[in-house]
């Protein structure tokens, strides 16, 4: 049935890259096109760690939701460019604590949305929203995230590895912008809500440069750019990091007994942390 939904679906082009569809090749997926292997192939030239970096990326989602769940008390979450779902999805480490627990995943990729539906669809607690994550506004006024996330409940809203995405404008599409309406919004729904925000960044000036060029021309221009620290670290001006504070997210909060899923990346970081809003 996946592949009927990606084959008649007139949204989506097999020849053009996507972002999600690349990264689910590089955790060993299968809802991908030749045009991502391709796209990925190029990437692994430049960033020979690119798949590694995606399985580090993926064991920190896994990991920031369980821990905000259990010790922080958080019972609802915004998934912010979910991608294409996988094994252990936000909904499924949540629920596994707290069954109760409701996530609301926001993309605008046609296959992300197809593939989601299908897959959440006997779920009461969980929903997909059709929605480009800067479009704050349609986001919170959406009926579902009107259902679904409850004012006064503990709330999480969830950047994972997405920010890299959107180029930078200077206006409310600004992904700085983006965070500080996303930060008002979960004010609005009460205290102590959080923010989980990372994105890849680069010390190496031709690495930012040449895989910032090849994700832009192999998407059509859906990317945005790879960043260097203190351009993310801008992204919590006003916030209450948690420790370890803005951190690799392989060493947040990680178990010094368990095994790395893959070797360190060299080229490149997923960087970032956790913020509480204050007041």
């Amino acid at each position: 049935m996946v592949r009927r939904v990606k084959e008649q679906d007139p949204d989506i082009d097999p020849n053009v890259p996507s972002v999600a569809r690349m990264y689910d090749w590089l955790l060993g997926g299968i809802e991908n096109y030749q045009s991502d292997r391709a796209a990925c192939s190029e990437l692994l030239k430049i960033a020979p760690s690119s798949r590694e970096i995606a399985l580090h990326n993926r064991a920190f989602l896994r990991r920031v939701v369980g821990i905000l769940v259990r010790d922080y008390g958080v019972e609802q979450f915004l998934d912010h460019g979910s991608g294409l779902p996988t094994q252990d999805n936000v909904h499924q480490v949540a629920q596994r604590i707290d069954p109760d627990c409701r996530v609301v995943y926001v993309d605008n990729d046609p296959i992300v949305l197809a593939h989601g539906r299908t897959t959440l669809d006997e779920n009461r607690n969980t929903a997909v929203v059709s929605a480009d994550m800067r479009d704050t506004d349609e986001i919170f006024g959406h009926q579902a995230v009107r259902e679904l996330l409850k004012p006064g409940r503990r709330t999480a809203a969830l950047f994972v590895s997405v920010l890299h995405c959107l180029p930078d404008s200077g206006d409310a599409r600004d992904p700085h912008a983006v965070v500080r309406r996303t930060a008002q919004r979960l004010r609005e729904l009460g205290p102590g809500n959080l923010m989980v925000i990372c994105q890849l960044v680069s010390d190496d000036p031709a690495i930012r440069r040449q895989v910032t060029e090849l994700m832009a021309r192999s998407t059509g221009e859906k990317w945005g750019r790879v960043r260097e620290k203190e351009e993310v670290r801008a992204y919590f001006d006003g916030l209450d990091v948690l420790d370890p504070g803005l951190v690799d997210v392989i060493d947040w909060r990680a178990d010094p007994t368990a095994p790395l899923p893959a070797k360190r990346p060299e080229e490149w970081v997923e960087w970032g942390g956790v913020a509480r809003l204050p007041g």
